[in-house]
Parts: structure tokens; sequence; C-alpha cells
């Protein structure tokens, strides 16, 4: 079967073997973040509706799950916000129903959690990982850059009022960009924000490789243990994205060979990688990631977007 709407599975920082689905087309979200490694937010919308058809998604998963692969968490994400998917409930639903061997996780930017209907849609899910990189409304346009709907307030009553009630697990991503949020006032903000919850981990990241903005930048290893300092009320770790990433399971150094094949011959974007390889966006992401880390490839921003290259 060709998958549409599933992807991977893909080796994860944070969730071993994970099955992705992807709800929503590439670039539909609610936020167009200056870090986002999937590029620019071409559709910004707070409006939630069936943006892909969910007996399709659910087909898939029932073609896909019969089989019973091994996986640690099947995974809402992709190159977009889950949230904005109105059938969300649905999936969750069915997978409780019929795969509940499967614990299930959710992406989010947390834009969308005042929305009741979608509180209940997604109580069932086992671990949800919101971002909160900002509590003040002037950073949170600075570094989320919010669709024109957004209301800071009715988010940040929704996102309080949502996992006060919430009984899974809940891992707070906080994206630290240099000169952006990364002072103590604005940390201690979001520290003291997040105590009223019980947040099983904050993890705190930056940029491995370029943002959707060229100014973007990221915080040195020894910065991040300075903000990292800065949460006095809730438990705080750094991502170590490249150790954990190739100790996954799922971590397959022939993909990652074929990447380097591929931009060996001519610098392609992540998109142009998607194209020749039929990948997910998101899966030749982590490889880039990893490759990155290692030092073996270079960027080149053009026109058409960012370009990848393998360093000689």
């Amino acid at each position: 079967m060709n998958y549409k709407h599933l992807f991977g599975p893909v080796p994860s920082r944070r969730l071993g073997v994970s099955l992705g689905i992807d709800l929503v087309p590439y670039k539909t979200c609610s936020y167009d973040c200056v870090y986002c490694e999937c590029g620019k937010t071409t559709n910004l919308t707070t409006e939630r509706q069936e943006y892909v058809p969910t007996e399709e998604i659910i087909a898939e998963l029932q073609e896909f799950l019969e089989h019973k692969p091994e996986l640690d968490y099947i995974t809402f994400s992709g190159s977009g916000e889950p949230t904005l998917h109105t059938g969300i409930g649905r999936i969750v639903e069915y997978l409780k129903s019929n795969f509940s061997k499967y614990k299930i996780a959710l992406l989010t930017n947390g834009s969308l959690l005042f929305d009741r209907d979608l509180q209940n849609s997604i109580r069932a899910v086992d671990l949800i990982m919101p971002s909160f990189d900002a509590y003040s409304n002037k950073v949170i346009q600075s570094i989320n850059r919010p669709a024109q709907k957004f209301d800071r307030d009715r988010y940040i009553a929704g996102f309080k009022e949502f996992f006060k009630k919430y009984q899974g697990r809940v891992e707070v991503e906080v994206f630290i960009a240099k000169g952006v949020n990364d002072d103590a006032e604005e940390i201690r903000k979001i520290d003291n924000f997040l105590s009223d919850i019980d947040v099983d981990m904050i993890q705190l990241n930056t940029l491995d490789r370029p943002g959707t903005d060229e100014w973007v930048q990221a915080v040195s290893k020894e910065e991040l243990k300075t903000v990292k300092g800065y949460f006095k009320n809730n438990p705080a770790e750094i991502i170590a994205k490249f150790k954990s990433r190739k100790k996954s399971k799922a971590y397959s150094s022939d993909i990652k060979a074929k990447i380097l094949e591929t931009i060996s011959r001519r610098p392609c974007t992540a998109q142009d990688m998607v194209d020749v390889l039929g990948l997910h966006l998101n899966e030749v992401n982590k490889y880039l990631d990893v490759l990155a880390r290692e030092g073996k490839i270079s960027t080149k921003k053009q026109d058409r977007g960012i370009f990848y290259s393998k360093k000689s």
C-alpha cells in the first residue's frame, strides 16, 4: 500500500521507534515559527477542518498495524499543526478501540487547546508534547508568528485549562533562539506559568540547522545550560538529539547513505530529497539533523529554500 498520510517508522530522539501520522497538507499551521526546519508556513490559519479524509487515514492505519509492527509510539506530527484536523478524535478512538497495545503521542504547538471539542478529542492520548516557547505576547509574536486570529490570552487560558485536567504524560518543548527568548525574565515567566500544570519534563532545544529565517541563531550548549538553570519550579533537560537518534531501533544507515549520495551529486532542498527518495519530510529532517551533528553537510540559503550539500 502506498501510504499518503503515514510515514516511518522513524528514529525519534524522544519517542524511540515512531510511526508518524500527518493530518494536514504541507505547512498548514497556526504558527509560522522563525526556527521551523520544515520551512515557511504557506497556509497560516486557526481554522479547524477535515483537511484530509479521516477514513483514508484510518484505512492506512488498519493496513499498517494489522502486521503488528514493533513501535514505541504512534505519533500525530508532520509538517503542520495536527490539531487543526477535526477528525483527530475519531482516529484516537479508532486506535484505542482496535490497537490499544500501542501508545499514542501528539506533537502540537498548543495554540488551539482552548477549543473544547479538541480538548475532548485528545484526552485519551498517552503523551502530549506541546511547544511553549514564550509567555509574553511580544515574544510569542517574534518567535512563533501566529495566525491573525490568534488570541494570546485565550491561548494561555486554554493551555492551562486543558493540562490541569489531562491525565497523560506531558513533556513541554521550549525552543531557544538567541536574543529572542533566552533571557532570564522570559524563561522565568515560562517556568512560573508551567508550575501551575503537572509537567513531567521541560525539554530545551535549539537550532541544529538553518531555520525559516536566516537571522535566527542557535544558542551554544553552555548557553542552554544557563537557560536550564533559570527553571526553578519544573524539571528541565537539554535534548541530546544526535546520540539518541543513532541509538534508536528505527535508525537506518541506508537512508542516511541515500541522502548523502543524493546531495553529493547536486545540492538539494529537503523537499527535493522528499521527491527523489520518496520519504516524508519529517523523516528527511531527522536524518539531516544527524548529518549536521556529524559535520557531513553544508547549507546555503537560496531563493527556493535551504540547499544541502555533502562536505568534501
